[in-house]
């Protein structure tokens, strides 16, 4: 998905925080930058975001977790670890309900930190490995036709030749002919490949529904 290392971002509006905590991970052997406020790092960032983000809950203008809100809307935000002196049961709740992989308290030890960090880095990775999968699905379903997608929805939706020869006003002959072009665009060796394909297309409205 992207080249070079990992970048741990660190948004906290206590400048003497941020210089430590830089240090610490700096010293672990990763690359380190630095944010005062939420509004700095949405600005900074880049479409081929790689690392993590350890965020502080309280900062003047938006929060942490106003912060948390807006990046899920994003396909491709970084994990997050929560890094803060304010913490409570409920913020905690929200921060992991919202997909944080941890909620750190301050002041937090070395070790407890960079297992968080490297935990983040995993699920990173996961996910970015995730959308180059999805990327390239994407690819491979826009290079059928549209009858070829005809044909795709209506075997996602477990109809025989027949059956969708029918629906299409086609030869089963022909339908064949589609469903063999459709497995090898799609790299499928089964029609449970396809399935999965599907749903993994988010295919719900457009490869899902058979148009009978």
């Amino acid at each position: 998905m992207s080249a070079g290392p990992p970048v741990i971002r660190i948004v906290d509006d206590d400048e003497a925080f941020r210089t430590a905590i830089s240090r610490v991970v700096r010293a672990a052997g990763f690359q380190v930058r630095e944010f005062a406020s939420a509004g700095d790092y949405l600005l900074s960032q880049s479409e081929e975001e790689h690392g993590c983000l350890l965020l502080d809950l309280r900062m003047p203008g938006p929060s942490g977790l106003d912060l948390q809100r807006a990046l899920s809307r994003k396909e491709n935000s970084v994990p997050i670890v929560f890094l803060t002196a304010h913490g409570d049961i409920s913020a905690s709740v929200r921060a992991m309900k919202g997909g944080a992989t941890d909620f750190l308290v301050k002041p937090v030890k070395r070790e407890t930190l960079l297992s968080a960090i490297r935990t983040a880095l995993a699920k990173d990775e996961e996910q970015r490995g995730a959308r180059g999968e999805l990327a390239e699905l994407r690819s491979r379903y826009e290079t059928l036709s549209s009858r070829e997608r005809d044909v795709l929805r209506l075997v996602v939706a477990g109809k025989l030749n027949k059956q969708i020869a029918a629906a299409i006003g086609a030869s089963e002959r022909t339908v064949k002919a589609h469903r063999a072009r459709v497995m090898q665009k799609m790299r499928a060796t089964s029609v449970a490949d396809l399935v999965r394909a599907a749903d993994r297309l988010g295919a719900a409205a457009e490869v899902a529904s058979p148009p009978i």
